[in-house]
């Protein structure tokens, strides 16, 4: 989600990323060739899904023939799903920025810079990745490696859909109906019990350049489950909602609260913020109302998007007490 990092970079806020050659179980196919089949109609009694299985991707209808036992991800959001709905036991490979939960293989493959041959040469029965980057998704097409294609996700419907259809390819739907029920119910709740009528503004920094989230992005939905009021909304270039603010603007604004999604990558906290020229004297910082984000928590949109809003929540309550 991050415009450098994640969002435009990694496609990212997050940001926002195999099988031998000729491998044919498993393979995804076109729905040209191959009749789809619904994510209702491949689950059986158990919750535990049928193959072959066929969702609707970044890459268009995928159909996976069988249960992946050798699954590579080269998404950092991917693998949280993929561990989430209980099918970490399948994965045999990760790329280098799955950093969550720490007992994903993480290995030196790249989801920015993928390498073919590296990722056969993992033997995967399934590739899951967010970006299409170098050819990547037609490279492994042509060894008969199964590619299913997760872009960032531009709404939190979209996360509840990843969720499933990570869960009807892997053979675990009901796990998965539960996490995306789970995330959309604590996010339903928190949003209910944010204080109404605060009319609190906030700022949102993807890093120190300062780059912003509008309320257009996924990162702005989450916000905006609270009321608030964002104030890169109003800047002069929206740059596909992440602009590029001036310290000008911001201290212009002076928002109620400020988030940091550059904690981790960019060393920045509430005291780093106070050191900037002009900036000690706005209202969060003066407040203490300066909110540290874990980086990958605030740049992925997976199930991890719940402890996001649980972060904003506890400021909102905080700020309106």
């Amino acid at each position: 989600m991050r415009p450098v990092r994640t969002a435009v970079a990694g496609v990212v806020l997050g940001v926002l990323g195999l099988a031998g050659c000729g491998q044919t179980d498993g393979a995804a196919t076109s729905a040209a060739t191959t009749p789809a089949v619904s994510d209702t109609a491949a689950s059986n009694s158990t919750g535990q899904g049928a193959f072959p299985v066929t969702v609707q991707a970044g890459n268009g209808a995928v159909t996976i023939a069988k249960r992946p036992e050798h699954i590579v991800s080269l998404s950092p959001t991917a693998t949280e799903i993929l561990f989430a709905i209980g099918a970490g036991a399948q994965v045999s490979a990760v790329d280098d920025q799955s950093n969550y939960p720490p007992e994903a293989p993480k290995t030196s493959l790249s989801g920015f810079k993928p390498n073919v041959e590296a990722i056969v040469a993992a033997k995967p029965d399934l590739v899951v990745l967010a970006n299409d980057l170098e050819g990547v998704v037609a490279g492994l097409g042509k060894v008969g490696v199964p590619v299913l294609l997760e872009p960032a996700a531009t709404k939190l419907d979209e996360t509840y859909d990843q969720i499933r259809d990570l869960g009807a390819v892997t053979g675990n739907t009901a796990k998965a109906e539960e996490v995306a029920n789970g995330v959309k119910e604590k996010l339903d709740a928190l949003a209910a019990a944010a204080p109404k009528g605060k009319n609190l503004t906030y700022y949102h920094e993807l890093d120190s350049t300062p780059y912003a989230a509008t309320s257009s992005t996924f990162l702005g939905q989450v916000y905006n489950l609270f009321g608030l009021k964002n104030i890169a909304d109003e800047a002069p270039d929206a740059a596909g909602g992440y602009p590029k603010l001036s310290a000008e603007f911001i201290a212009k604004a002076d928002p109620d609260l400020i988030f940091l999604g550059d904690t981790k990558c960019c060393g920045q906290n509430a005291a780093a913020l106070a050191k900037r020229p002009g900036w000690s004297g706005l209202s969060a910082v003066k407040k203490g109302r300066v909110v540290e984000l874990d980086d990958d928590i605030a740049s992925r949109w997976g199930p991890r998007v719940a402890d996001l809003a649980q972060a904003v929540g506890d400021a909102v309550q905080k700020a309106a007490s």
